[in-house]
């Protein structure tokens, strides 16, 4: 394992367990939300696929993140592995809930110095919303990517509870 996505639905855990294979195997880790943001305002990146590209070149990776649809390809070409999140609504909705008015009450600075805010909540973009409306659709999008022949041969963990997940990183 050198080259590694971590995909899942928001509030799933990807950076997180991300973070903890970069740690454990040496790899350097990139977060997909620092990449897609780049400044105030939730301003896009406009540079992103590049970015992304020049990441899925490299030897040696890992990020938390199925990559945004027209930067994808490059990313799940070179990857050797995909560690799928797949937890239940009832796993994620929790987690991403905690997160969302964590992050609104402390006014916490995220990606590109962003804040979530209250009306953000009334978005269909807010992490709460997105991991409840897409939930059925990204499992099947994920589960069709690590199908797909273009990117074979690609080893897929696919992980439906945290301490099934939890368990195979104390592998490592």
């Amino acid at each position: 394992m050198k080259r590694i996505l971590v995909t899942g639905i928001s509030g799933a855990g990807k950076t997180t367990m991300a973070r903890a294979l970069a740690a454990r195997l040496g790899l350097p880790f990139h977060e997909m939300d620092t990449l897609r943001y780049a400044g105030p305002g939730w301003a896009p990146n406009p540079g992103l696929h590049e970015e992304l590209a020049a990441i899925a070149a490299g030897p040696r990776w890992v990020l938390d993140s199925v990559g945004p649809a027209g930067g994808r390809d490059p990313l799940w070409t070179r990857a050797d592995t995909v560690v799928w999140l797949d937890y239940p609504r009832s796993v994620v909705m929790p987690r991403v809930l905690r997160r969302s008015v964590r992050r609104t009450l402390t006014r916490e600075r995220i990606f590109g110095g962003n804040v979530e805010s209250l009306a953000d909540w009334f978005t269909a973009d807010h992490p709460v919303r997105w991991a409840w409306s897409r939930h059925a659709a990204r499992r099947a999008e994920i589960d069709g990517l690590t199908r797909d022949p273009r990117f074979a041969p690609l080893r897929t963990l696919r992980f439906r509870a945290p301490r099934q997940a939890d368990r195979w990183l104390r592998t490592l």
